[in-house]
């Protein structure tokens, strides 16, 4: 077609060309140019100048084939390059799976041999162990078993790490050897024998703070352990002091079993339980603590109490003295001011004169004039004696509340939830009791004082009275 256009173009092209218009030759080619810029303008490395006449259009379009098929002829030897390099590349990865897959199925036959192999062995030791398969057994529970003991012993705090190898020879897989059956027995007869001693040893122990010490501990056999300070109980391999001590009878006995390095015997304080008993005192509550659990109402009640027995105190021991003064004033003939019976013959000596029914009546409104100060006090002694259970007969109500609410509102499943309330019940229960007998006994001691003086009194005015009669 190109060569076909160029003869054309030979034979015909100026006549043809010059017979066009300028228009129409510029339209044709700005529109080939249109087409060769929208066809090829993406492979063009190098702006060319605009074609002007259609012989520069056409060589144009040639040289642009030209070009795209040189382009195209190299990508298609490349990619052909490529493409063999890939299946080489892919041959040999499958080359290499097949390897590995065989290399596997290897290694999984092997394994089955090895294992169908050690099933064997193992069928052979246990049939050449015979009863020493039997000993393994019994050694390795022997061992757990002691080592169980060990950690919950007091001498353990003692012998530290003495239970490693029993811990090593429970979880062997395989028959123990003469030295360890040779520490099992020892560590047996180690733990039989200290079980009889009294041992001083220093020792890490845990005290106030959570603070790790090494003192001097002294232990009687498995039992209990103390130093100067107090108890102590086991804690994960060493001895911590207990949160709250026991009385003080019993540090003192700790302190004397602690010191006592003679021969002889002292007496001290041990713990058959193995420490469960000392533990248990951290769990129980002092006094202040018992009253704390009566509430409101319990301190109400030590308050009623207190006031009522420091008056009857008061009252019973001024009763006390005016009996001695009464007396006194009996040996004496000579009135006094101080006391009720000098006061009775200071009116008796007021009146002698009058007749003797005057006289009676003056010296019975004397001695009704003393009484009421002998009895001051005792009805107040009395009311608060019959208070007190009242008051804690109320704080027994109110407790059995609190547990009836704790019940309704989480059940009965955990009885901690009705401690609070039973314990305020029972504490202000006793707290009421224990007012109420002091109470009632001293205001029976003080009304029977108050009533011996009346009627010392009284017998001092009848035989005033009497007295007089026989003289006139």
């Amino acid at each position: 077609m190109i060569e076909t256009q160029n003869r054309l173009h030979a034979h015909s092209g100026p006549s043809r060309i010059s017979s066009m218009s300028s228009t129409s030759r510029n339209f044709i080619v700005g529109l080939i140019t249109a087409g060769l810029l929208a066809v090829g303008l993406f492979q063009m490395p190098v702006a060319h100048a605009q074609p002007q006449t259609i012989d520069e259009v056409l060589r144009a379009m040639q040289a642009e084939r030209r070009a795209v098929s040189e382009t195209n002829q190299q990508r298609e030897e490349r990619f052909r390059r490529e493409q063999a390099t890939q299946e080489a590349e892919l041959r040999r990865l499958r080359g290499e799976v097949q390897a590995a897959e065989s290399e596997a199925t290897r290694l999984e036959n092997l394994r089955n041999q090895l294992d169908r192999e050690l099933d064997e062995l193992r069928a052979q030791l246990a049939e050449r162990q015979g009863e020493f398969g039997e000993l393994f057994g019994v050694a390795r529970a022997a061992a757990a078993s002691l080592n169980e003991q060990l950690q919950d012993s007091l001498i353990s705090t003692q012998f530290e790490g003495r239970g490693d190898d029993l811990v090593r020879m429970a979880q062997a897989d395989r028959l123990p050897t003469i030295q360890q059956l040779e520490n099992l027995w020892f560590t047996m007869l180690q733990e039989a024998s200290e079980q009889g001693r009294v041992a001083r040893f220093d020792a890490q122990v845990i005290g106030d703070g959570n603070q790790l010490a090494r003192e001097t501990v002294v232990r009687v056999g498995p039992f209990t352990a103390f130093s100067e300070s107090g108890f102590m109980v086991p804690s994960d391999g060493t001895l911590r002091y207990l949160a709250r001590q026991p009385g003080r009878a019993e540090i003192s006995a700790a302190r004397r079993a602690f010191n006592h390095t003679g021969d002889g015997v002292v007496r001290g304080l041990i713990d058959p339980s193995l420490g469960t008993l000392l533990g248990l005192v951290v769990e129980v509550p002092n006094l202040q603590e018992r009253v704390a659990q009566g509430g409101g109402i319990g301190y109400a009640i030590i308050v009623v109490a207190a006031f009522g027995i420091l008056l009857a105190l008061v009252r019973w021991l001024m009763l006390t003295i005016t009996a001695l003064k009464v007396r006194s004033q009996m040996k004496s003939s000579t009135p006094s001011k101080g006391n009720p019976l000098g006061r009775i013959m200071l009116a008796y000596e007021e009146h002698r004169q009058s007749d003797l029914e005057t006289l009676q009546l003056r010296l019975d409104d004397a001695v009704l004039k003393e009484l009421p100060k002998l009895e001051a006090g005792l009805n107040v002694v009395k009311v608060l004696a019959a208070v007190a259970p009242l008051m804690g007969l109320l704080g027994t109500v109110i407790g059995m509340i609190v547990t009836f609410q704790a019940i309704t509102l989480f059940g009965t499943g955990d009885p901690r939830m009705m401690a609070g309330g039973i314990s305020q019940a029972l504490v202000t229960t006793v707290l009421g009791l224990i007012a109420a007998i002091p109470l009632l006994l001293l205001h029976a001691f003080a009304a029977a004082s108050a009533r011996r003086v009346g009627q010392v009194l009284e017998e001092q005015s009848v035989s005033l009275v009497a007295e007089t009669a026989d003289q006139g």
